[in-house]
């Protein structure tokens, strides 16, 4: 869930790994799971879907 709101709020991988203390490839894995649980494609699919469940809200997204 900390992965996909943190890409959501618009982080890159590489971002994300130094965030949560982890390897860019250990995200990259995170991510296919989420795709694969959100059953979408892409980080926009997965940012929509985001948004849709109520994980972020407009205007969240921090620096």
């Amino acid at each position: 869930m900390e992965i996909w709101r943190l890409l959501a709020t618009g982080r890159g991988n590489a971002e994300i790994a130094l965030d949560l203390d982890i390897s860019v490839s250990t995200v990259k894995n995170h991510i296919t799971g989420i795709f694969g649980k959100l059953g979408v494609r892409d980080r926009a699919q997965a940012v929509i879907a985001a948004y849709e469940s109520g994980l972020v809200e407009a205007g969240s997204a921090s620096g």
